[in-house]
């Protein structure tokens, strides 16, 4: 019985060392925006395939120049469609390899402070007077796909050159939605999924979709490595698509 009960152990560490020699680590490179979703859905495939998935997150205009350097990059996903043709631009990655994955909304947020609740439904247009000396929370509009969306925004409902001189830009949604969260600015514009993230921020307005571009997520995969591929694959499944869904994300891919 011993000598059995020594057998059974050796069977069990050797079949564990077969999996840890077997499985394989994804390094998913992705917007900011996508944080929490993409920590449970790497989580849930490494408990599916026993494959570790190591994201890393920032902004998408930081991520393409970084992959563009040689950053061990073996999926990608952007925050907008431009970054993810300036990849392709640079022959990185190909149109027939990306897909667009899931959508957003692009909400106004406030801090808490009461005056927020004065925002006219739809027509933004008490923002100005409420700033007042402060500043409005927004992504760099250069580069930071939120803040291009939000100036887009903004052009069309004719207040960016009210605005533009009372921002407070930063490098991903993330640092904006946290300046609001500190209450280092009354007013932020950011994703709807990383608002509803967040216990300290109100969503005081959404913006019309007609007043900006369609918010589309690209993925992409950079190589030929079948965990990789598993991982990109698995961001289509019914499962991944439910967890967008649970975030506020919407999925584009077809079932």
């Amino acid at each position: 019985m011993k000598y059995f009960n020594k057998l059974a152990l050796i069977m069990m560490i050797g079949v564990s060392s077969s999996n840890a020699i077997s499985a394989d680590t994804i390094h998913v490179y992705a917007a900011s925006s996508m944080t929490n979703v993409l920590d449970e859905l790497g989580a849930a495939f490494k408990k599916q395939t026993g494959d570790e998935v190591v994201s890393v997150y920032a902004g998408s205009s930081t991520l393409a120049r970084q992959i563009e350097q040689g950053a061990p990059a073996d999926v990608f996903i952007s925050a907008n469609p431009k970054w993810m043709d300036y990849l392709q631009n640079q022959g990185i990655t190909t149109k027939d390899q990306v897909i667009n994955l899931v959508g957003n909304n692009l909400v106004l947020i406030g801090s808490g402070n009461e005056n927020n609740a004065q925002v006219n439904a739809g027509t933004f247009e008490e923002l100005p007077q409420l700033l007042g000396e402060q500043r409005l929370a927004i992504g760099e509009t250069s580069s930071v796909p939120a803040g291009m969306y939000a100036k887009e925004s903004l052009e069309n409902m004719g207040l960016w050159k009210v605005l533009q001189h009372k921002t407070a830009p930063s490098n991903n949604v993330r640092l904006t939605l946290s300046l609001v969260e500190r209450g280092e600015a009354p007013f932020g514009i950011v994703y709807k999924t990383d608002a509803l993230m967040s216990q300290k921020v109100t969503i005081v307005q959404t913006f019309p979709e007609s007043t900006h571009s369609p918010i589309i997520y690209p993925a992409t995969t950079l190589n030929d490595k079948e965990a990789s591929k598993a991982f990109f694959e698995f961001l289509t499944s019914q499962e991944a698509s439910q967890t967008f869904i649970k975030y506020g994300f919407t999925p584009l891919v077809a079932q």
